[in-house]
């Protein structure tokens, strides 16, 4: 019999020890798992309250790729504090930062079409590579400091990819950190034409509108919901070690939203297509985030999809270093007090909240959170 190691954990466990299950595929299915509620953690009759530790900082404004290390230890002794919806804002705050420095950025049009904006400082680096980009001081795009476009003898999308490509490859990783030769297409809206396809990691020095899908993974036992999480390897070039969706992933050229769930499932916690193709669309998010000269204007499709009780998570492509089946009341405690979770995943599990009720009408705020879910460009 295979034998793996899963924790659920709960709001009132004081260390990971005090639930851990060792369980064959059928565990959970045939054995009885105790339900958690908000403030405590039923096991044994006996209520375990948790405290939270003094290395629990909810500190948002710190880089969001210098987040100082945690364990899962950590992430099951986050308290249930008095529930409002601050630690929400902030977490969608986090992913709009410097929105006051839009002015900094020009358009980048291709055949009169804006794909994307450049920094006035980025515009340093570009006007090196004459044969291929052209700066343009005009306002014909609502701009008094021009835009960027490139050359005209770049006509077709395969030589502007090519060219793209070799200035990407020049500037190198001092320029453009964390290339991971994965190229996105560069469209002025989803499903529309592609002019050509740019490095992932180049995206937003371009300003380019990039998509994703993210799937929330969820169990249901006993009239309470679970939420698969999964907390990245520590080798990650971006957000090493931070918690994360059970399967996210960047939408690759030439690849359908549908087709990319199935083979990020398959390669990030090993789902057979048999349960993958279950996934329901279910909405999007988006934002807007200006850092430095970078701007990612980022449309993240949502997907739920609802796991047997029986299936446990096997990362297949060494990007995540465990997985842990956490309920979802907890995971929103994690949320609004800790900076555990990589920034855009917090959006679409507030979506999620949203969704499944547990984010109500009553809640003070409802209605300036949900629309600020979408404060991108939704296009």
């Amino acid at each position: 019999m295979s034998v793996f190691s899963v924790s659920i954990a709960g709001n009132g466990v004081r260390n990971s020890n005090t639930l851990l299950l060792l369980c064959s595929s059928s565990y959970i299915h045939h054995h009885n798992i105790y339900k958690t509620r908000p403030l405590s953690f039923h096991l044994n009759r006996r209520y375990i309250t948790a405290a939270v530790t003094s290395n629990i900082i909810n500190n948002i404004n710190k880089p969001i790729e210098n987040r100082s290390t945690f364990t899962w230890d950590d992430v099951f002794q986050v308290s249930h504090a008095s529930w409002n919806l601050d630690g929400f804002f902030q977490k969608i705050n986090l992913c709009n930062r410097g929105l006051e420095n839009r002015s900094d950025f020009i358009p980048f049009v291709i055949e009169d079409q804006i794909v994307g904006y450049v920094h006035n400082g980025f515009v340093d680096h570009l006007s090196k590579f004459k044969d291929v980009f052209t700066i343009m001081k005009d306002d014909t795009h609502d701009t008094q400091s021009g835009h960027v476009t490139l050359q005209s003898a770049l006509k077709t999308p395969e030589s502007r990819t090519e060219a793209l490509g070799n200035v990407v490859k020049c500037l190198g990783e001092d320029v453009f950190p964390g290339i991971r030769n994965e190229l996105y297409p560069v469209t002025s809206q989803y499903g529309g034409k592609i002019y050509f396809s740019l490095e992932r990691a180049a995206a937003p020095y371009f300003g380019i509108k990039a998509y994703g899908i993210h799937m929330s993974g969820y169990v249901e036992k006993d009239g309470e919901k679970y939420l698969w999480i999964g907390k990245r390897s520590e080798t990650k070039a971006t957000y090493p070690g931070m918690l994360d969706h059970l399967v996210a992933g960047g939408l690759p050229h030439g690849m359908s939203c549908a087709e990319n769930v199935v083979k990020e499932c398959e390669e990030e916690a090993g789902i057979p297509r048999s349960i993958s193709s279950r996934a329901i669309p279910v909405g999007v998010v988006s934002y807007m985030d200006i850092d430095g000269y970078r701007f990612k204007r980022d449309v993240l499709f949502c997907y739920d999809l609802k796991l047997p009780e029986s299936f446990i998570p096997q990362n297949q492509d060494g990007e995540v270093g465990s997985f842990k089946l956490l309920p979802v009341t907890l995971v929103a405690d994690v949320i609004r007090n800790t900076d555990f979770f990589k920034a855009n995943c917090n959006l679409v599990i507030i979506d999620f909240l949203f969704r499944h009720g547990y984010i109500k009408p009553e809640d003070d705020g409802y209605l300036k959170l949900l629309q600020s879910l979408r404060s991108g460009d939704c296009s």
